[in-house]
């Protein structure tokens, strides 16, 4: 039987305060935040640090939890999927991205600007939370 998927991601700050978005093979050309699916075993916070160095080679640092988001079937994920997201804010200290294979292209911009990329709706939502929260 077919479960949901326990996934992580993070929008992650470097140190002049702006945040990472990437365009991955998995959301019909959306752009959003790197992430991935928690292991057996894994906590969440070893989870988003473990998938955000695999996909950009970045070191994680302050790791707080931001909300948690269900996509249930939806159309923009590459295949049908139900999974449940737990989303996270970050730091890092450094900002050269080594990018795995999943990562088709990525950029560094502040959240006023990442609210005009074509995100995909999650991703729109951590945006959102974020610029809610600056003071």
């Amino acid at each position: 039987m077919d479960r949901p998927l326990v996934c992580v991601g993070a929008l992650v700050r470097d140190g002049n305060g702006r945040v990472l978005l990437a365009r991955t093979t998995k959301w019909r050309g959306l752009w959003g935040v790197p992430g991935g699916k928690v292991d057996w075993g894994e906590s969440l916070l070893d989870a988003v640090a473990r998938e955000l160095r695999e996909e950009t080679g970045l070191v994680l640092r302050d790791i707080e939890y931001a909300q948690t988001q269900e996509a249930v079937l939806s159309p923009e994920f590459h295949k049908p999927s139900h999974m449940l997201l737990f989303d996270y804010f970050a730091r890092t200290d450094r900002t050269e991205v080594t990018p795995n294979e999943e990562i088709e292209e990525w950029a560094w911009v502040t959240l006023e600007e990442a609210a005009a990329y074509p995100l995909n709706t999650y991703t729109q939502t951590l945006v959102a939370l974020a610029q809610r929260r600056e003071p």
